[in-house]
């Protein structure tokens, strides 16, 4: 029964910690990451400012929490997907959606995700050690695409970078309200960035063997 209502506390905190995020996702995007303090997030949910550190300390911890939830949740996608018996172009276009959806819709406040220097130290070299593990999930990835011979990488380390930058920047461009859907903008990204090995020129069919 305790561990029962425990539960219900946490999954309470994790919805109001999402309410949070996403209160500060719509303010990061109007003003900024600098400008918008913890005050303005409050007065954007209506409530008194000593509300919001109950779940945050300060907006560092909020944009701490924010990249950790973020990471957490696509290492466990990459696990997922690069365990699925499908060639690795496949796998790469299913883990290009799953990053994008995560920053763009599943987790607000994601724009967080590109301020690893707002961090103090220590929580900067949990996040760095998060995307590291990430990126070389990526990187192996690509690397059973060279083997499969789906994809085409000759540098993995470089190729996987370029990707990263591309999927994390939409968070400071994609608004979902605007007229490009979070659907066509996977589709786009799936077309452009997936590193696939060109198919060989159709053979033409000579007039001597079209007519034996």
């Amino acid at each position: 029964m305790v561990q029962s209502e425990t539960k219900t506390v946490d999954e309470r905190v994790a919805l109001r910690r999402r309410e949070i995020l996403h209160a500060a996702s719509t303010l990061f995007r109007r003003r900024g990451l600098q400008r918008t303090g913890m005050r303005d997030i409050a007065r954007a949910l209506g409530v008194a400012v000593g509300q919001l550190y109950y779940y945050f300390e300060n907006k560092e911890a909020l944009l701490a929490y924010c990249q950790e939830v973020c990471l957490e949740r696509l290492l466990t996608e990459s696990a997922m997907i690069r365990r699925e018996k499908a060639p690795a172009s496949v796998r790469l276009s299913r883990l290009i959606e799953a990053h994008l959806r995560c920053l763009n819709e599943e987790i607000p406040g994601s724009l967080a995700h590109l301020e690893v220097e707002s961090l103090n130290e220590p929580t900067k070299q949990r996040i760095l050690r998060l995307r590291k593990k990430y990126e070389e999930a990526l990187i192996g990835l690509l690397k059973e695409g060279q083997a499969d011979g789906t994809l085409v990488a000759s540098d993995p380390v470089l190729t996987v970078r370029l990707l990263l930058g591309a999927l994390n920047w939409s968070v400071k461009w994609f608004n979902r309200d605007g007229s490009t859907t979070l659907d066509s903008l996977v589709q786009t990204a799936q077309a452009y960035l997936v590193p696939l090995t060109p198919r060989p020129p159709a053979r033409r069919v000579t007039t001597s063997e079209s007519s034996s």
